[in-house]
């Protein structure tokens, strides 16, 4: 198989350049302006609560944020600051990557690819967990192509430190671990490594960077480990391979995934043999088992638990050469289908550029006549002037019970957290704002911020999405008194775009039947 080069390669690179560039400087120019979504803002209190470890992920997206907000302040291009600089290291390794396996035009399409495809466009700016992983798995791939295709034994020091800062992100780099292991026994050549000290080392400079978290969960009887292992299997079995694939369709396109399966399934592209040698064949074998090992987990995972979109975002990383050296093989060469899929590429990626310009244009601004969904609170939008409402309503109930007040977000994190960055105070509103799991439900970390057995006696201004949350059943036995019911509205452009509820409650106390009152159960 042929690469493009000359003449022919130039609409290619030209298309290529212009994706990059445009995507960057759409992140660039919307990361201040787009508000957070809940999941950053509860990283932001992470930030705001320093720690080398926490309940739900490792520390290093906790780090980047009290990085980020040093230089900028409380802001959102603070809060995604890190994400761009991550968003740029991914698409830096997967370009060197790409190209020292199958050159510089496949290089070019594959960084085009890992600023435009939904996953790995939005990983670059929402600055979740996700953006620290993907940087780093990509670095790993990176400096394991370099050991092991390459041959170069000082590419394994890189690799255990990208590693090691992959697992400070997420655990799941640990398969990228398993990929690696799987195929040092299937390539002859790689086997040597076996036998060779820096390997080893490699696994110790990972376990060194990664000692952070494995103290705080020494100290937390291993909460973190366990709430993503034992709590999960636990869960009530339920099939959810279909959203898994449903998943990928959205992370990838379906051109993606297409190109992807026929990448995996349909085995290596015919190589052209150089004295008689196919020197494509260790890295395209190397990259499929990097996609195909972390695929498996989850797909077995998917048959009997419930899976998240996001689960297998990083792992594509090591698709992108794959789909990019299909892309760059010569026009009319190859299967039909093939030729179809290559064909399909470019208005896929225009078409999926020019979505998130107008993507980006109506959460900032808005487009006239056209509303938000139901759900608001899934998307950025009024997000600041819900914390402004709630401000207003809760400054003159603090001005009278002082320092016994607490806001208290009635879901699992994501009130709660919009709050304390959206408030005008944003260090009181960090002390002050908790969520439900002080009325039974789950709260993570915010379990650990604001204990229960604490906040006895304390007045409370509980928000809701559901007035059914703040139910006289559902709040009696936790508190002494509760005021009325009252509702707000989110507006913009005269249309309403959410309601919320709101009530004040007296003297928050645990029931006696509660395992967190510490006194025996009836």
């Amino acid at each position: 198989m042929k690469w493009q080069s000359g003449p022919a390669a130039a609409p290619w690179r030209t298309l290529a350049i212009g994706l990059v560039c445009y995507a960057f400087l759409l992140r660039l120019i919307y990361s201040g302006q787009i508000e957070l979504i809940p999941e950053e803002t509860y990283y932001w209190n992470y930030s705001r609560h320093l720690d080398i470890g926490y309940l739900d992920h490792p520390p290093l997206v906790a780090w980047l944020i009290r990085f980020g907000t040093m230089l900028f302040g409380n802001t959102e291009f603070g809060v995604r600051f890190g994400a761009l600089c991550c968003g740029a290291a991914a698409a830096f390794f997967v370009f060197r990557l790409t190209r020292n396996v199958f050159g510089e035009p496949s290089a070019l399409l594959a960084l085009a690819m890992a600023q435009i495809l939904p996953f790995f466009f939005l990983s670059g700016m929402l600055m979740t967990p996700d953006a620290p992983l993907t940087a780093a798995w990509a670095a790993s791939l990176y400096f394991l192509e370099r050991a092991l295709i390459a041959g170069r034994p000082t590419a394994w020091i890189g690799a255990g430190l990208a590693v090691g800062v992959g697992l400070l992100s997420k655990y799941t780099i640990g398969l990228l671990g398993v990929a690696t292991f799987v195929f040092m026994l299937v390539d002859a050549p790689s086997r040597r490594w076996f036998s060779r000290w820096e390997p080893y080392a490699a696994v110790l400079i990972a376990a060194a960077v990664f000692a952070p978290v494995l103290i705080w969960n020494a100290q937390h009887d291993w909460a973190s480990f366990a709430f993503q292992t034992s709590r999960r299997l636990a869960e009530r079995p339920r099939f959810s391979l279909h959203k898994l694939i449903g998943g990928a369709l959205v992370l990838l396109t379906p051109t993606g995934l297409l190109a992807v399966a026929g990448a995996i399934v349909a085995g290596r592209p015919r190589f052209r043999v150089l004295n008689g040698i196919a020197p494509l064949l260790r890295p395209w074998r190397f990259m499929q088992i990097a996609v195909f090992v972390p695929l498996s987990v989850f797909v077995f995972f998917s048959l009997r638990h419930e899976v998240k979109l996001d689960w297998t975002g990083a792992p594509w990383v090591a698709a992108l050469p794959l789909m990019a050296f299909g892309l760059a093989a010569t026009p009319g060469e190859g299967p039909r289908a093939r030729r179809w899929l290559r064909a399909a590429w470019p208005p896929t990626l225009i078409v999926m550029a020019l979505i998130y310009g107008v993507g980006f244009y109506y959460l900032v601004p808005g487009i006239p006549g056209l509303g938000y969904a139901q759900h608001t609170e899934l998307i950025p939008v009024e997000w600041r002037d819900f914390g402004r409402q709630i401000d207003g309503i809760a400054d003159p109930i603090r001005a009278q019970y002082g320092a016994e007040f607490l806001v208290v977000g009635m879901d699992r994190y994501a009130i709660a957290s919009e709050l304390a960055f959206y408030s005008h105070d944003q260090t009181r509103s960090v002390a002050e704002t908790s969520s439900g799991h002080l009325f039974g439900g789950m709260g993570l970390m915010y379990e650990q911020w604001f204990p229960a057995a604490l906040q006895a006696g304390r007045t409370m201004l509980l928000v809701a999405w559901d007035p059914g949350d703040l139910a006289t059943t559902h709040l009696e036995k936790r508190v002494a008194s509760l005021e009325p019911v009252q509702e707000g509205a989110l507006i913009r452009g005269g249309r309403i775009v959410r309601r919320y509820y709101y009530r004040v409650a007296h003297g928050y106390r645990l029931p006696r039947d509660s395992p967190e009152d510490g006194r025996p159960r009836e």
